[in-house]
């Protein structure tokens, strides 16, 4: 009977669930969105119990995708009581994606109490930075604190990198030598330029706010139009909503986050379509130049994520304001979080299986 791991992957709003065997191919894959008001154990109730209880026997671990591993969580990691407070004191940091992972955690705890259940990180990928490219320029009391960047999509970036490398290699390439960007493009956004399978350099930094404009996310925005909403009355949780819910391609047009949407509102002229555009190519065009100036040269460029993925406008506006860099290819890579996770969960539990 073949062994299977269980990956919940459970965002803000979508729920991404897989049973995937050893090498990492899926064997059964949904993903799904979560309604306004529904809790995430009832949408789990619904359609994931009975395929659960089906496979029962064949799982031998679960894996769950933990978008924050703060200061010492660099690694995929056993979960314990010890952990699960840990990852509680971590919502904060990303209040739109920690809480429903650790419901979801509470969820297959109650369904499968015997199975070994693992956390990945999303930021582990990044614990490569080097410390000019992590160090915000605050304080050292602050900094002492653990308030530096520490990047995120970070499992499917790793993913995006491995894969690549496996594909320089069948070109005779040494991936030791690899200069890759890898461009996280959907709902969140977020670039990674990677050497040699290393992160030196990331777009989001503290919390998956900064950087790229995205779906609902303002990206990075100058500290002191906070300051000033401050000035002008606006609290915590009115600014987190804010930033986090109203601004992005959705505050930009004044209509919706989809870019899929912006595009077919472009095309009919649509003010705040075609502003959104503009502002999302421009910063995306300005941050793909600082990752190549981070690498210092280009050669491979991966379109992974929604948008990265299935955008062929987007395609076309790349390649033609890229010539500047010269010659480098241009890869798409079609994101595999949940693969990725439940191969770094087996060659973890191996790891420790073979050390006991």
């Amino acid at each position: 009977m073949t062994s299977l791991v269980l990956v919940i992957n459970l965002g803000s709003s979508s729920f991404k669930v897989s049973l995937v065997d050893s090498t990492g191919a899926k064997v059964w894959y949904c993903n799904r969105k979560r309604s306004t008001g529904e809790s995430v154990s009832t949408v789990l109730n619904q359609w994931l119990t009975p395929v659960v209880e089906r496979h029962r026997h064949q799982i031998q671990l679960i894996g769950h995708r933990m978008v924050h591993g703060g200061e010492d969580l660099t690694s995929p990691t056993l979960i314990t009581p010890q952990l699960e407070h840990a990852l509680q004191m971590l919502i904060p940091l990303a209040p739109l994606h920690q809480p429903p992972a650790l419901a979801g955690l509470a969820w297959t705890q109650r369904l499968v109490p015997d199975c070994p259940q693992w956390a990945c990180f999303d930021t582990a990928f990044h614990r490569t930075l080097p410390m000019a490219a992590s160090t915000y320029a605050i304080p050292q009391s602050l900094r002492d604190r653990g308030l530096h960047r520490y990047g995120f999509h970070g499992i499917n970036h790793q993913y995006v990198s491995e894969y690549v490398a496996d594909y320089w290699r069948t070109k005779g390439r040494d991936p030791s030598q690899l200069r890759l960007i890898s461009a996280h493009l959907g709902g969140g956004a977020s670039l990674a330029a990677v050497k040699g399978g290393n992160c030196i350099d990331t777009t989001m930094g503290f919390t998956p706010l900064e950087g790229l404009v995205m779906q609902t996310r303002s990206g990075t925005i100058d500290p002191g139009l906070i300051l000033e909403l401050i000035r002008q009355g606006y609290d915590a949780t009115e600014l987190s909503h804010l930033l986090l819910n109203e601004s992005g391609l959705k505050g930009l047009s004044g209509l919706s986050g989809e870019m899929r949407e912006i595009r077919e509102l472009a095309l009919e002229a649509h003010p705040g379509a075609l502003l959104a555009l503009a502002v999302f190519r421009h910063r995306l065009l300005q941050q793909l130049g600082a990752m190549a100036a981070s690498l210092q040269g280009v050669d491979v460029l991966a379109l992974t994520g929604g948008i990265g993925e299935h955008d062929e406008a987007l395609h076309i506006e790349l390649h033609e304001s890229l010539n500047w860099w010269g010659a480098f290819e241009t890869v798409v890579v079609p994101a595999d979080e949940e693969g990725m996770i439940a191969r770094l969960c087996l060659r973890h539990q191996f790891s420790l299986t073979a050390t006991d």
